[in-house]
């Protein structure tokens, strides 16, 4: 396929409605918490007494204060485990907190945590394992899936809008256990049905893994990638592919998945973006004896850095202890990285500067758009522009090392090689352009770190763009 018709058609993938309202959101909490908690495991088994289920002083409130101070705008919760335990007092099975002693079998650890979420502002989400360990049914097919479903209509329908639902593909019955063939279409079908403007994560066409559980992604990180990428959940249960371009092997932890090379063969385009999932402590759940390996704040923060700031979104794990409540070793980490992000990006220098550009599509998308906050202006260098450049001129020079960038991704993902320069001179005479960091993806954001200098002017250079490039954003900070 020659260059231009390739690249026209990668630029011409668009993020829906919900994919571009989870982008926003850029940083949010997994809680990992139920029947694991109070067996001190990873992975139950399915025969557990649910009578262990027994948090003392179970506050969910306490949850959402400290991951809203973190810096976080949703929280995600493990309805169910592997093990099958239910968090909420579900019809489908009484393998569940209503069988528990907690609240006399009357609780409901969902509504407690939905309803904090709404008092703290909040975005709600669910996981809900696939796998269940515990459910007679589960190898049976349809009857699985059918019980699945119902599972899934009461947590779109009773708690409710959530903003994701979170699906993993982890299976660890082995050669000789129950196979169960998930009939993922349908699955989506009851979310899309109840739950419209959530995305569908992981196992899901709306939101895809990033490859590891380390918090690394990739220094470019495509939103735009060939369609068998979201397929991975399908082909593992799966023997045939339908898809003539779904290679045999899909490795999603690969280095490059949207470069022009790697789209190249793809027959359908679709927009994909990354979510980093990571763990503050080492394991998933609450373990007495991971108290001391909760990550430090200087790793947390470069974690954000390394997802939020490289166009993924961070979801990081922080599972509350037998008690109901997260510990304070996470707490006092957590309120660090709040009041440490408060800092770095406490004042945009940018606003009240002047932006100028080589080119521009009209007068309604010049440059000075991108320091408009209305998310409705923004720069557009014109169609085919391959090359541009851009001077952001503060007026003075301030104490700078950090640039971030935002694309327009409402049109697409364009930029695919950028560099950054600043003036050696501070004062108004002829720049000295010294270049300070360059990449390929820009995409939801960018954060361009670098040493504290005393800058005035920075110099943005478009090196390679699709079909056009478009910035929504510009910050100095």
């Amino acid at each position: 396929m020659p260059d231009q018709a390739l690249l026209s058609r990668a630029a011409a993938v668009v993020p829906s409605e919900r994919q571009l309202a989870w982008q926003e959101l850029e940083f949010y909490a997994f809680h990992h918490f139920g029947i694991n908690t109070f067996t001190d495991r990873e992975w139950g088994t399915g025969s557990e007494d649910p009578t262990l289920f027994h948090p003392k002083d179970l506050d969910c409130r306490q949850w959402a204060r400290v991951i809203k101070s973190a810096g976080m705008r949703g929280m995600i919760l493990t309805a169910k485990h592997h093990d099958g335990f239910c968090l909420w007092p579900t019809k489908t099975t009484r393998h569940s907190v209503a069988a528990s002693p907690w609240k006399d079998g009357k609780g409901d650890v969902l509504r407690e945590a939905a309803e904090a979420c709404k008092a703290y502002g909040l975005k709600f989400g669910v996981y809900l394992s696939p796998w269940d360990r515990h459910e007679l049914c589960y190898g049976q097919g349809e009857a699985y899936n059918d019980f699945f479903k119902r599972q899934l209509r009461e947590l779109c329908g009773n708690y409710g809008e959530l903003f994701c639902v979170w699906f993993d593909g982890a299976c660890g019955e082995g050669k000789n256990g129950r196979v169960q063939a998930y009939d993922w279409q349908s699955y989506y079908a009851v979310i899309r049905e109840m739950q419209p403007n959530a995305v569908i994560s992981v196992c899901g066409p709306d939101v895809r893994w990033c490859g590891n559980e380390a918090g690394v992604c990739r220094s470019s990180e495509w939103s735009v990638v060939p369609h068998y990428v979201s397929q991975t959940g399908e082909i593992a249960a799966k023997s045939q592919q339908k898809e003539r371009d779904i290679p045999k092997k899909i490795d999603l932890s690969h280095w490059d998945l949207g470069s022009r090379k790697a789209i190249r063969k793809a027959e359908k385009l679709i927009w994909y973006p990354a979510e980093v999932d990571v763990s503050i402590r080492d394991g998933w759940f609450y373990h007495e004896k991971d108290d001391y390996s909760v990550k430090p704040l200087s790793k947390l923060r470069e974690l954000y850095y390394k997802s939020v700031g490289a166009n993924a979104a961070l979801l990081l794990n922080i599972p509350p202890d037998k008690n109901g409540k997260l510990h304070k070793r996470d707490c006092e980490t957590l309120l660090s990285l709040g009041a440490q992000l408060q800092i770095d990006f406490k004042e945009d220098l940018a606003q009240g500067a002047r932006l100028f550009a080589s080119c521009q599509k009209d007068d309604l998308h010049s440059a000075q758009m991108a320091l408009d906050p209305d998310p409705a202006r923004f720069w557009h260098s014109g169609d085919f522009h391959q090359r541009a450049e851009l001077i952001l001129d503060l007026g003075e020079a301030f104490d700078i090392n950090k640039i971030v960038l935002r694309e327009h991704i409402r049109t697409g993902q364009q930029i695919e090689r950028f560099s950054l320069w600043w003036d050696l001179n501070p004062n108004e005479g002829k720049p000295r352009w010294k270049r300070i960091c360059k990449g390929t993806v820009i995409g939801h954001k960018r954060v361009c770190r670098f040493p504290e200098r005393r800058v005035r002017r920075f110099k943005l250079v478009i090196e390679q763009a699709r079909c056009f490039a478009a910035l929504q954003a510009v910050e100095a900070y």
